[in-house]
């Protein structure tokens, strides 16, 4: 139990040396994107693959998040990486920040979906 807690905490830092990574501008352009769509989804309070779905519901959580900071953390310089580290540590202390635009998005994309679900099952009855 121990490994699985040093490895969330691992992550979550490392969520916010991304988060704070973002705003430096030497960092590219293309890994600013790349980075701000994973600090935004990893921050988000809803899941593109929502948790109640069984075993899919928790991969997005346990690969992609994972994956992601690991492709953004290697498109980052690494003096970026360094200098965001003590800003997050202070961010870390202070609490996650909300990111209600993508929380948003997320919540249109599935009603979009959901919507678009009840019509085709509406149009086989029909």
């Amino acid at each position: 139990m121990g490994k699985i807690r040093a490895w969330a905490k691992k992550l979550k830092r490392n969520i916010f040396i991304l988060y704070v990574a973002s705003k430096d501008e030497r960092v590219p352009w293309y890994a600013k994107v790349f980075t701000v769509c994973v600090v935004a989804y990893a921050f988000s309070p809803i899941d593109l693959i929502p948790d109640f779905i069984p075993i899919l519901g928790y991969l997005d959580d346990v690969i992609i998040v994972p994956l992601g900071i690991m492709f953004a953390l290697k498109m980052i310089p690494k003096e970026v990486i360094t200098d965001s580290e003590v800003k997050a540590e202070m961010m870390m202390r202070k609490g996650k920040p909300k990111n209600w635009v993508i929380g948003a998005l997320i919540v249109l994309i599935w009603g979009v979906i959901f919507f678009w679900l009840i019509l085709k099952v509406y149009e086989l009855f029909v």
